[in-house]
């Protein structure tokens, strides 16, 4: 009994110093603890047995990363946070199916926009390539290109416009009047034709006036027009060659001028404006004026050189719509020089005074 109890003992004192021998190392008692060794990358074992180790690698993808297979790196990173190319995804790059093109950093464009820094300096230069004719074939991309520029005003188009077309309540005869214009074409070029006349109700129509011309922008607010006119009415018809101008000066006044070179010879012009008011949003009120001038009499006309008459207009009209609004007005006619000498010589007033009505339209 007494010797299975000292065995016992001693196997107790064994077991009790072997971890103490073990945490002492190499050298004996009292000396330091070794520093501890330098980690060796964990072997990675695949299902066939194989072994690899967690270098870095430069090709180390996110889910790679994930799943401990590598560690990325500094480039893999920003080649992860770099915009992928829609037409090579990486699926399909991965399957050798394609080959992304490599990204362009956004500074190559330039800075935009609220990305400039304040002040003066000049405006960055347009960037002159395409993004799409990467992906798509550079004749398409042009061909598509130019077909969004038409349809964005480059496009033909038609107008017609009646700026008068009133009845005339004068002293002894009432009358009426129009004044029409209409074109076609695209910005810049266009062919254009001008219509005006009056007359008395009961009496043939006393003058007709006729311009087709062809009319070319020169900026953003005049066109030059040139082309012919032809008269018709009271005394001989005449056919003119015409040069002319005709937009929106400073202060939104739309005015018009031309000079007409008749086949007799005759040389005249003409000056006009208006402006167009607003009191309301659809209510207008339209101050007009209308000059002609001649270099010499023309008698069978009855036309006096210099300033042969003029013309003051003021209507007040309501949009129903903008293309159709109702007016009333006053309009008041004077000639002057031997152009009043000649109206008197035929019988007629020199001046007057209209109360018109009518509408303006355009379509």
């Amino acid at each position: 009994m007494i010797r299975a109890s000292l065995l016992l003992a001693g196997f107790s004192v064994i077991a009790i110093a072997t971890p103490a021998a073990a945490q002492s190392g190499h050298g004996g008692h009292g000396s330091a603890p070794s520093a501890p060794a330098a980690e060796e990358p964990m072997p990675m074992v695949h299902g066939d047995g194989a072994q690899m180790d967690m270098e870095p690698s430069a090709t180390c993808t996110a889910e790679h990363a994930a799943m401990g297979h590598c560690t990325p790196t500094v480039e893999d990173t920003a080649a992860a946070e770099a915009p992928a190319d829609p037409a090579c995804p990486p699926e399909h790059a991965a399957m050798g199916h394609c080959t992304p093109a490599a990204p362009v950093p956004t500074a190559a464009y330039g800075a935009v926009g609220t990305d400039l820094p304040p002040g003066d300096a000049p405006s960055p230069p347009v960037p002159d390539d395409w993004y799409a004719d990467r992906l798509y074939p550079k004749g398409d991309m042009e061909h598509s290109r130019h077909v969004m520029m038409e349809e964005s005003g480059g496009l033909t188009t038609a107008f017609l416009s009646f700026n008068l077309a009133e009845y005339q309540a004068r002293k002894g005869r009432d009358g009426y009047r129009w004044d029409a214009e209409g074109w076609y074409g695209g910005d810049i070029n266009r062919v254009t034709v001008k219509s005006e006349g009056e007359g008395n109700f009961g009496e043939a129509i006393e003058s007709v006036e006729t311009q087709l011309l062809y009319s070319r922008a020169v900026d953003a607010y005049f066109n030059l027009q040139a082309g012919i006119r032809q008269d018709l009415g009271h005394g001989p018809d005449r056919t003119y060659a015409t040069v002319g101008f005709e937009g929106l000066a400073p202060y939104w006044f739309e005015v018009e001028g031309a000079l007409f070179l008749s086949n007799k010879g005759d040389l005249t012009g003409r000056l006009e404006g208006y402006y167009d008011q607003r009191i309301t949003q659809k209510l207008i009120l339209q101050p007009m004026a209308e000059l002609n001038f001649a270099v010499q009499d023309v008698p069978e006309r009855g036309i006096g050189s210099g300033l042969s008459d003029m013309e003051l207009g003021l209507r007040l009209r309501y949009e129903i719509v903008r293309e159709f609004a109702p007016y009333v007005g006053v309009e008041w006619a004077r000639k002057l020089g031997d152009t009043a000498r000649f109206a008197r010589a035929a019988g007629e007033g020199a001046s007057g005074v209209s109360f018109v009505m009518g509408v303006r339209a355009w379509f």
